[in-house]
């Protein structure tokens, strides 16, 4: 039978719909018959029920609104200090709690600039031409004169081409990884580093992979598995940057970190390093430059270096310092920096005051390093207790040589030899952590901070009575 032209597309589609699979007519049909569903149903309107006042008021009286925070109990030990123990006039080697005068043992103010005249001099002066604070970020009318002044020094002190200030010591570093470190890059995180760290770590969404603390064995293993595993895939590894982060003195532990191996595998592996140096600025070194100084490593190795200025220049903030084209890259990059505001003008005069007493005074570092090995090895002579860190770190942690497998009894045992050398007129603190945040929790400890001004006569003080509230208390509780 002949077709005519006219009716071919209505032939192929009768050809087509006969040879189609049972299964594709099927699947059609639903899919008109959906199409056809929603064009003509209705649309979805919830029903709203409507409350009386009466309904409104019952169902307020009866709400009952979850906690902020988690309820703490009373006798949390850290609520017990704090109602017991109230310090009143200026903290200095000397510190006035509930009326007693104590030897402060607590304090992080390594060559006892706190109370030095010349650095108060230096910030009223400042005072009185600035005023209390900046009132704004570096980047919005915030920066100031002796910001810059103080970064221009720092920078000069550190032997670096540039230093960038923050307003607040913790968040230097926790701004300073995820500047640079972002999502899919790699760190090799020493797993003892300190909170701050952790936290930067964090806001990085970078891969973290942590190695045993102060093992560059363990170090350089992680670095093999990474290496072979940019073999499998190199597209992906040469955009991948990596680096090694870990602190020059351990907060947690006080040990120094084995830097001189650190940047053998950094050239070996490829990666770069950064070095939080909060307790070591100011404290090692025969000029108080750092962990560099210390083991005479050119300053140029390492990537970039972060400190506190909050410990042994006794002020508020924090710096980074290194090569101009990196520490640049913080000043449109670093969150602490472009969102918080400035350090107050006063306080960076005193830190620029404080930077210049260290400089000409390099004598400070030998008291301090001569004090630090005398408490050092004092304290290792306290029985059933053992010293945690360097002889020559001011910051040293006393544990328990056996402890127990309750770390709250462990806790009350060192607070009950803290608060009794406090009666004694010694003043000691516990080291404290966010117990559920921490990523490898320390064991409990009593942190004993060493300074320069501390003469011999007061360090054998403080051993006697230690060693008298330890003998007192774990008699008492054998």
């Amino acid at each position: 039978m002949a077709v005519l032209p006219a009716t071919w597309d209505m032939y192929d589609l009768i050809q087509g719909f006969i040879q189609a699979p049972a299964y594709h007519l099927v699947f059609e049909a639903l899919l008109i018959v959906w199409i056809f569903k929603l064009i003509f149903s209705k649309s979805y309107a919830p029903e709203r029920t409507v409350l009386t006042e009466k309904e409104k008021s019952d169902l307020i009286a009866d709400w009952q609104p979850e906690p902020l925070v988690p309820l703490v109990p009373d006798d949390h030990p850290v609520l017990q200090s704090m109602e017991h123990n109230m310090i009143s006039g200026r903290p200095d080697k000397y510190v006035n709690i509930n009326g007693n005068q104590c030897i402060n043992m607590a304090t992080l103010d390594f060559l006892g600039m706190i109370n030095d005249k010349g650095i108060e001099k230096e910030a009223i002066a400042a005072l009185k031409v600035y005023g209390v604070g900046s009132c704004g970020p570096r980047g919005f009318y915030g920066t100031m004169d002796v910001h810059l002044e103080l970064e221009d020094k720092l920078a000069k002190f550190m032997n670096c081409e540039e230093a960038i200030l923050y307003s607040y010591g913790f968040a230097t570093i926790a701004s300073a990884i995820p500047a640079y470190s972002k999502r899919g890059d790699i760190v090799f995180c020493d797993e003892g580093v300190c909170f701050s760290i952790q936290k930067g770590l964090v806001a990085s969404r970078s891969i973290i992979k942590f190695f045993k603390h102060s093992d560059t064995d363990d170090l350089e293993r992680l670095l093999i598995e990474q290496e072979k595993n940019d073999r499998k895939n190199p597209k992906k590894a040469k955009a991948t940057r990596r680096f090694i982060v870990t602190e020059g003195l351990s907060m947690n532990y006080g040990d120094i970190c084995p830097l001189p191996k650190l940047l053998e595998l950094k050239w070996k592996y490829k990666v770069r390093i950064f070095l939080e140096e909060s307790l070591s600025f100011g404290v090692l070194g025969k000029t108080g430059r750092g962990v560099t100084e210390y083991f005479g490593v050119n300053i140029d190795e390492i990537d970039l270096i972060a400190a506190s200025l909050e410990n042994s220049i006794a002020s508020i903030g924090g710096f980074c310092c290194g090569r101009k084209y990196v520490v640049d890259h913080q000043r449109l990059s670093g969150l602490g920096y472009c969102f918080s505001a400035s350090l107050p003008p006063m306080l960076a005069s005193a830190a620029t005051q404080a930077l210049s007493i260290l400089d000409n005074n390099p004598g400070l570092l030998v008291q301090l390093e001569e004090n630090s090995k005398l408490m050092h090895k004092g304290l290792s002579k306290l029985e059933g207790f053992c010293v945690v860190g360097d002889p020559i770190a001011p910051i040293k942690h006393v544990r328990l040589s056996e402890p127990s497998d309750d770390r709250d009894l462990d806790m009350k045992t060192l607070q009950m030899i803290v608060d009794h050398s406090m009666m004694q007129g010694v003043a000691l603190t516990l080291a404290r952590y966010l117990e559920k945040e921490e990523h490898i929790l320390p064991c409990p400890s009593i942190r004993v901070s060493v300074n320069c001004r501390l003469d011999k006569t007061e360090i054998d003080r403080v051993l006697s009575v230690m060693t008298a509230s330890v003998n007192k208390v774990m008699s008492s509780s054998s």
